[in-house]
């Protein structure tokens, strides 16, 4: 019973943290930067995603755009998309796996070993995919900071860290944490030793002698 609710437990929290990855890909809010200019009416607050660019104006209204061209992106931008859709897609299959794995689930029960593989194995692509989440979000988190502490870049163009990664931060450690459950939550057996034999007793003499 222990293990089946770490395993339950390790699920929900990979799927959460699955859910938490979508949104974080979703949001523009990758970096954003709030500033006034010259005039106090034309304050705009920027914000800059994976797939769209959005200004806010003072007066609450919200343009975005969305990137024209995928090959005018830059590369670091591009691996990042491609690291986050990996991140979906493999928590999908994840879910997949994870519930087939599940002791609640009926599939597979024929087989209890297999049954647990599944489980692990569903466990280990968690963890995959939410370090691949981590990998994105940090490099992106990286190249943020690295612009903002350049003294070259202009101080009114200067980004700084989004919501959307501290939810990517939030939802890769989720999904390794519920991977890693799942990968723990299966009990070990036992190792089975062949059956100790006793040794035949001698028969009893009988106190003839046999030539």
């Amino acid at each position: 019973m222990a293990s089946g609710g770490l395993q339950l437990l390790g699920f929900v929290l990979a799927f959460m943290g699955w859910i938490g990855i979508i949104i974080s890909t979703a949001m523009p809010q990758w970096k954003m930067a709030s500033y006034a200019g010259d005039n106090i009416v034309t304050a705009q607050a920027l914000y800059e995603g994976l797939w769209m660019s959005c200004a806010m104006q003072s007066t609450g209204q919200i343009q975005c755009k969305v990137y024209d061209s995928l090959l005018k992106l830059e590369s670091s931008l591009q691996a990042t998309r491609a690291l986050m859709v990996a991140a979906i897609l493999l928590g999908l299959v994840g879910v997949f796996v994870a519930v087939t794995g599940m002791k609640c689930m009926k599939c597979m029960e024929d087989d209890q070993v297999k049954k647990m593989r599944m489980a692990v194995f569903g466990g280990v692509i968690f963890i995959i995919a939410g370090l691949a989440a981590l990998v994105a979000t940090s490099w992106y988190g990286n190249r943020v900071a690295r612009a903002f502490y350049d003294p070259f870049t202009p101080v009114n163009t200067r980004f700084e860290f989004g919501s959307a990664l501290f939810i990517g931060w939030a939802a890769a450690s989720l999904a390794i944490l519920g991977g890693a459950f799942l990968c723990c939550s299966c009990p070990r057996r036992e190792t089975s030793y062949p059956p100790t034999r006793g040794y035949p007793k001698n028969a009893p003499s009988t106190g003839k002698d046999y030539v």
